[in-house]
């Protein structure tokens, strides 16, 4: 790996001597290198290089289409070096290399498309003379933002959480997980490469310390998180504690999935294993708890438990072009997932699964639960890994009630061959996202985020993209 850990104003350092983190290959428990975590230093450097680009840089001179032209050619390459940027993310944190060349990266890139396309159509209002005054809004950038990544999708949180705040026409300090900080130091060369002019993007490496360092800097306008509740309400509490910066959360999920008796049994058992076990059950969208109508209920147990079986054979080397399951993100959350199965083992009768993998590497065996208490563990607390619960309804009312017993409220998948059920359903369930008849997975044109305890505020779509702009309102006195 290469020995720079941070890109500072459109400079690549190690960092000074301070923390470091060792990051470890979760496929083979080999280490990979060790990391500089960011503190004091590092932070207020990248800030201070993020606010001269936007008060005096030339980014603060740039049109809207201008700064598209950035966006559009840092997206060009994302694709061409799409081997470099998986073999990094693979050696980090376990990623298959097929769902990161074929699926994560061409997202990337699509992303950062669409928000170049938004770039120069940031439009205000005018209203007619009222009481001898003419009255306008506009929408500005708020200055400097911050945005902190998860690890189980770095570069495509990146993605949705830098692009529209450049297009925007903000700077960007942006810090990733430590325990996958590779990936995006690929693309900081990249951002270099598209021509981005000094300090508009800064990415840090770091742990949590680093993430408190910027939640609480003064000279931040506006922060963006993806993690955990716990982890995102300390964000909360140091941004309001210092400039009350603006703050979007998108936060956890224990997301249910709807079985109605006349739902495609085929359709729905591919999108409640394939869908559900995608990067390994380790997505904040991944519908954890599934409820199948009593009539069906025996037959759709049975079907799911071969495919979780079945997902055993696509689990392996995450390297190699085969395989669809890889190792969980590291031997720490190999422990928690292991944990939370071994409790739901005395709160639930254990279908398939409930294992390790093997004795190298954090491979855990696609695991489901029949009938859990309401009040248990494996029922109510995100595990973030491939362990799924399962529990019978008989109405519809029955569903939803289940559906909605919940603190999160992230997503939701419905299956069934009824429009007007599907309809009736969706507008009844308390979450951000909902789909119909398949796993829901985010796209570039609609808003994504949380009800409840979930997160506040919207990623993607036209919302994301005003999320990082504050209105105007301007009067001016016709009479004088």
């Amino acid at each position: 790996m290469d020995s720079y850990f941070h890109f500072i104003n459109d400079e690549f350092l190690t960092g000074s001597p301070s923390d470091e983190y060792s990051v470890y290959n979760p496929a083979t428990d080999t280490l990979v290198g060790n990391i500089n975590l960011a503190r004091e230093t590092e932070v207020d450097a990248a800030v201070s290089a993020a606010r001269m680009a936007f008060e005096t840089g030339p980014w603060s001179t740039y049109t809207g289409a201008q700064r598209a032209a950035c966006m559009l050619k840092f997206a060009d390459l994302l694709v061409p070096n799409a081997e470099e940027i998986s073999k990094a993310e693979v050696k980090a944190m376990g990623q298959p290399s097929a769902i990161m060349q074929n699926f994560i990266v061409p997202a990337c890139a699509a992303t950062w498309r669409y928000y170049a396309g938004w770039a120069d159509k940031v439009e205000g209002q005018t209203f007619p003379q009222e009481d001898g005054a003419w009255r306008m809004t506009q929408y500005e950038p708020f200055g400097v933002c911050a945005g902190i990544g998860p690890w189980n999708v770095t570069i495509l949180t990146m993605a949705w959480k830098m692009a529209p705040a450049l297009a925007a026409g903000n700077t960007f300090v942006f810090k990733g997980s430590e325990k996958s900080p590779f990936s995006i130091l690929v693309l900081a060369r990249l951002f270099k490469e598209a021509g981005f002019p000094s300090g508009v993007v800064n990415i840090l490496s770091g742990d949590g310390k680093t993430g408190a360092l910027l939640a609480s800097h003064m000279d931040i306008d506006k922060i963006s998180f993806t993690g955990s509740g716990a982890s995102g309400r300390k964000v909360v509490d140091a941004a309001n504690k210092s400039n009350l910066k603006k703050v979007t959360l998108e936060l956890g999920g224990k997301s249910p999935s709807l079985v109605f008796e006349d739902a495609d049994i085929e359709n729905a058992l591919t999108g409640n294993s394939q869908g559900f076990l995608f990067n390994s059950g380790q997505a904040c969208i991944a519908a954890s708890r599934l409820f199948v109508h009593t009539s069906i209920a025996d037959k759709f147990i049975e079907g799911l438990k071969a495919r979780f079986q079945g997902a055993q054979g696509i689990m392996g080397d995450p390297s190699e072009p085969t395989t669809m399951l890889g190792p969980l993100a590291d031997s720490k959350q190999m422990e928690r997932v292991l944990g939370f199965i071994e409790t739901g083992k005395t709160e639930a009768k254990l279908i398939v699964g409930g294992e390790r993998q093997s004795d190298k590497g954090a491979f855990v065996q696609p695991t489901i639960f029949l009938n859990p208490g309401k009040e248990s563990q494996i029922y109510k607390e995100e595990v973030f890994g491939p362990v799924l619960t399962v529990l019978t309804f008989e109405t519809e009312e029955e569903a939803i009630k289940l559906a909605n017993d919940t603190s999160y409220g992230l997503s939701a998948c419905i299956y069934t061959g009824s429009t007007s059920r599907a309809l009736r359903v969706a507008s009844k369930i308390k979450a951000g996202t909902i789909a119909i008849n398949s796993p829901f997975l985010p796209d570039n044109n609609t808003p994504f985020g949380g009800y409840k305890q979930s997160g506040n505020g919207r990623e993607l779509g036209k919302e994301g993209l005003m999320s990082y702009l504050q209105a105007k309102t301007i009067k001016i006195n016709m009479g004088v």
